[in-house]
Formats: structure tokens, sequence, C-alpha cells
């Protein structure tokens, strides 16, 4: 059974999450103020963020436009990206991390990313401290396998902790996670946060346009990884949907990616706020079985996982 995350006042996490990558990178801080008061407008409670994001820039930022609405806000952030899982690591980012929030308490703090030359224990051991010292409510996973998360959970059960968030990649041309991921998350009752619900872009439909711009056509490891014929073709038939039902893509992929059997909570983010309005628009936009199972027929669903091997 999954407890759910509220903010320091009770108010829920949001279905949908905001991401903070771009702030102080390519969303300056008027854009970035435009679009939390848009999240705010949308009911979005759940704010995202990272002590390597933008050098620093996004945490700052954020910093400084939660604190009206500390109390009603969920917020998180991560560790361990960069110099490894180590406690010292982790406290030393996360001391950074709540200085630049100008928070002495953060909700969620995950580990950034799983690193084999750390003993999870040591690991655990620090997030187990941190909870215990008042500085944080929730433990949180990001880009992890899941045997790694199941590892990390039944070490964290030992602690009297629970693992209560994983930020694993989901949309509908990256599907990979339903073969363990989101049903390991259901079983254990982790809430899956889970990130670019668009594609990178791809699932906006913009990248039709020869001339458009966006990660896909400046960042090589986006465009290897979105750079699939049927992808693209995917792409075009959701924007063909999209146009018969007068919505966006975006808001379409959005809704999908949410819809999961596991109730995932997907993170939104833009560059500024008229292209974050499709995203927010899947707040309210409701999607019915048989367009969920017509969007779900557009992209090959990965093979299943067996849990045995043949006999010979």
């Amino acid at each position: 059974m999954r407890d759910q995350i509220t903010s320091p006042d009770g108010t829920p996490a949001s279905q949908f999450a905001f991401g903070c990558m771009q702030f102080g990178g390519t969303a300056d801080e008027q854009a970035c103020a435009a679009m939390f008061d848009a999240c705010l407008a949308a009911g979005i409670t759940h704010f995202d963020t990272a002590y390597v994001y933008t050098d620093g820039r996004s945490e700052e930022i954020l910093g400084r436009l939660i604190a009206p609405h500390r109390d009603g806000l969920v917020i998180a952030t991560k560790a361990g990206y960069t110099g490894g899982a180590g406690a010292a690591n982790l406290r030393t980012q996360f001391d950074i991390s709540r200085k630049r929030l100008n928070m002495d308490h953060v909700d969620i703090l995950y580990l950034h990313r799983f690193d084999p030359y750390t003993d999870l224990n040591e690991t655990l051991d620090c997030f187990a401290a941190l909870k215990s010292e008042g500085k944080i409510s929730h433990v949180g996973l990001s880009n992890f396998a899941a045997w790694q998360v199941v590892k990390a959970a039944n070490l964290a059960e030992k602690r009297d902790l629970s693992i209560d968030v994983l930020q694993p990649m989901y949309s509908l041309v990256k599907r990979q996670a339903e073969v363990e991921i989101l049903p390991m998350c259901a079983d254990l009752g982790i809430l899956p946060a889970t990130y670019s619900p668009l594609g990178g872009g791809l699932l906006t439909g913009k990248y039709k346009a020869p001339q458009a711009e966006g990660r896909l056509a400046t960042d090589e490891r986006y465009a290897a990884r979105y750079g699939v014929d049927w992808m693209h073709s995917a792409a075009a038939q959701l924007s063909e949907i999209a146009s018969e039902l007068a919505t966006h893509p975006a808001t379409l992929a959005a809704t999908w990616a949410a819809r999961h059997t596991s109730h995932p909570s997907p993170i939104l983010s833009a560059r500024n706020q008229e292209q974050l309005a499709p995203s927010l628009a899947a707040t309210t936009f409701y999607m019915g079985d048989a367009l969920y199972d017509r969007l779900w027929a557009l992209t090959p669903a990965p093979p299943p996982a067996t849990d045995r091997l043949e006999e010979t």
C-alpha cells in the first residue's frame, strides 16, 4: 500500500509534477516565475530539482519562487550524481542544496543514480540519519534498475526506512519501464515519478518542421535516444490524432504517461510558459480506455520479462 506523499501542511502531491531542470539554463528567471505561477494555477504542488541542475541555479531560483508557498508544496531534490553515493558526499551536496533552496527540510531526497562503487548500506545509513534529523521526509531513487531498487528497499527496511519514490524514464516511445519498473513500483508501494513523458520533445510534434529547435536538434544524446524511424512515425500519428481531437499532442502524451495502472506522476517541464501550456492541459484532460488503447497501439510494447529460463 502506497503512503501518500504530502507537503508540510498535509497538501497531497499533485498527480503531475514539474521538473525545474531548465531553471537558470534555457529558462531565465522571468520565464521560471511565469511557469511556476502557471503550475500553481493548474494545481501542481510537486516540484523537482537537483544539486547538479544548471550549476545550482535551478535550486536557487526554485527556492525564491516557493518561499511564499512552502508549506503547501512538495519539494524534491537529488544528490550523488557526481562524487558518488558515500555519506560524506551526499551530506555535502545536500547541505549546499538546502542553502540554495533556503530550506532546512526537503520533502523528498533522491539518490540521483546508482553507485556501484559505494556500499548501499552506507548510503542508506546516511538517508536514515537525515530522516531522523528531520531534514527529509521521503527517500527517492533515480535511474535505478529494478533489482537495484529491490536491493535498496530490502536494506532500507532493516533501518525502519522505505523507498517511497522512483524516477524512471517513461513515455509512449520509451516503454521499457512497463516490463519490471512500473509493476515493481505497484507491488512495493513506490510512487513512479516518471520523467521525459514527451520523449525529449519528440511527442510535441514540433520536429516535423525542418528548422525545429530543441534538444533533439542540439543534443547528440537526445538525437541518438530518439533517432529511430518508428518513434518519429508514432509522433506523426500522435499529431494526427491530436488534430482530430482538437487538442495538442503534448497533452495526449502527458495524459497517456499518467494513465498506466501503476499510477505514475509524470514530471512535466518546459523552457517557457507557452511551451508548458499543452502539458499542463493534461491535468484536466480526460482520456478514456478507447483513446488510451489507441495511443498504446502506436508504439511497440516491450517484450515481457521471463521469470525462468526455458528448459533445454
